[in-house]
């Protein structure tokens, strides 16, 4: 496994990329509500991402035939998105984005509330996101990759929850997908020790029901197997010596 180590101006351009990418989510996030499809979640992200002389790492990224990973209810990833499919009041949707920055990408997802959902759902997708937030606690040069990945399942497992097995964080960089492979479970063995310049998207996966999924026809929307309501948190974050730089967040 050969995990990257970036230089400074590497760096210098992972932050304009994570940071341009995080105000198309802020975007994004005020556009959603009942009564828009989502396509045209999808064609505004690329709208927003193009006008910032971006590309949008997604479209045709393995044959992925949009901008925006859009995900609805018990789909966890990879949605595709479409005219036809109407956000309802109650639903929760989940926006997963990048884009490239002068070669170099990032990488976020957030989910969302579309009005007013039940107490249950906003605890799925609060609680999701504290568990980022559980895991980059270990984000720093010393500490060992499934430092991480443990964090995030102590965390989460007090809730019954499942955390999503078959799809798993990664390394990223001058390509979307870098190694390691971050799972968010936990994990016997420790991992690769973190280095200070190692850039990785974190991305906790968690279901309101068990953690088993499968794919739908279209071979690329992951839904959850028991229909359960799933939450998704993603951030591209750099690794240093001390506390982990969030690059997709602005603080």
């Amino acid at each position: 496994m050969a995990i990257s180590v970036k230089s400074a101006r590497e760096i210098d351009l992972m932050r304009e990329s994570g940071k341009i990418l995080c105000s198309v989510h802020d975007e994004l996030g005020r556009f959603v509500r009942p009564g828009i499809s989502t396509m045209d979640i999808d064609q505004l992200g690329e709208k927003l991402i193009r006008a910032h002389g971006c590309i949008p790492n997604f479209l045709n990224y393995n044959g992925y035939p949009a901008s925006i990973c859009v995900s609805v209810n018990e789909e966890v990833v990879h949605g595709i998105p479409s005219k036809h499919r109407i956000l309802q009041e109650g639903d929760i949707v989940s926006l997963d984005a990048g884009l490239i920055y002068k070669g170099y990408h990032s990488d976020a997802a957030r989910t969302y509330a579309v009005g007013q959902i039940s107490k249950e759902a906003q605890q799925l997708i609060d609680r999701t996101k504290q568990s980022f937030f559980e895991g980059i606690k270990y984000a720093k040069a010393g500490n060992h990759l499934h430092d991480i990945s443990n964090a995030i399942d102590a965390y989460i497992s007090q809730f019954g929850y499942g955390i999503v097995r078959d799809l798993v964080g990664h390394g990223i960089g001058t390509k979307l997908h870098e190694d390691p492979q971050i799972p968010n479970f936990a994990q016997k063995r420790r991992g690769p020790l973190l280095q200070a310049g190692m850039t990785l998207a974190i991305e906790p996966m968690i279901n309101m029901g068990r953690y088993d999924v499968e794919w739908l026809e279209d071979d690329w929307t992951v839904v959850a197997e028991d229909g359960s309501y799933s939450a998704h948190y993603e951030n591209t974050v750099l690794i240093t010596d001390t506390e982990p730089e969030i690059l997709t967040l602005e603080v």
